[in-house]
């Protein structure tokens, strides 16, 4: 089964973010997100995208921070986040109740993919194979969630620093 598309909605009532993931073969899983889970799962997926090829082979904190952030933008602006999240009509295997997540792993498949691993306490939870595209769109998602869940305190990606220390000069390759 492949990935058909996912939203991320702020939920009040439950004070909890709702991922919501929907494949093409008509399957729809529902998991819910609390405020510890989400930063639990930010430095996990940062992890992820500073791991890639490129980005760990550079030598300074600023030069990794440049390239995050240019591959971020590339990938978020191949995304589709205009299409409206597909409704109804699709098999819940997991049933109509959202999993409550609370155990989280990253890990590499055989293919040298990055697998997200979101699962509840016991039983089965979901695997998400991420390539840069898919990656950066769950962050930008998450971010834009976060900001309007009121929980004080947003998801950002490293920066590297505009301005050098006092009459430092520094140079990025």
């Amino acid at each position: 089964m492949k990935l058909h598309q996912l939203k991320v909605e702020f939920n009040a009532e439950q004070d909890r973010l709702l991922l919501r993931i929907s494949t093409d073969d008509g399957k729809e899983v529902l998991l819910w997100l609390t405020r510890r889970c989400v930063r639990r799962l930010w430095p996990v997926l940062l992890d992820v995208a500073q791991s890639s090829s490129g980005i760990v082979l550079q030598s300074s904190a600023e030069a990794k921070a440049v390239l995050l952030g240019m591959r971020h933008e590339q990938a978020v602006s191949q995304a589709d986040f205009s299409r409206p999240y597909e409704e109804g009509g699709r098999e819940r295997p997991f049933g109509s109740e959202p999993i409550l997540v609370v155990r989280i792993q990253a890990r590499r498949d055989d293919g040298g993919n990055y697998v997200l691993s979101l699962m509840p306490m016991t039983g089965s939870g979901v695997d998400l194979t991420l390539d840069d595209r898919l990656l950066h769109s769950l962050c930008r998602l998450l971010q834009n969630a976060v900001a309007k869940s009121e929980w004080e305190f947003t998801l950002t990606l490293p920066r590297a620093s505009i301005a050098p220390e006092s009459g430092e000069v520094r140079t990025i390759n």
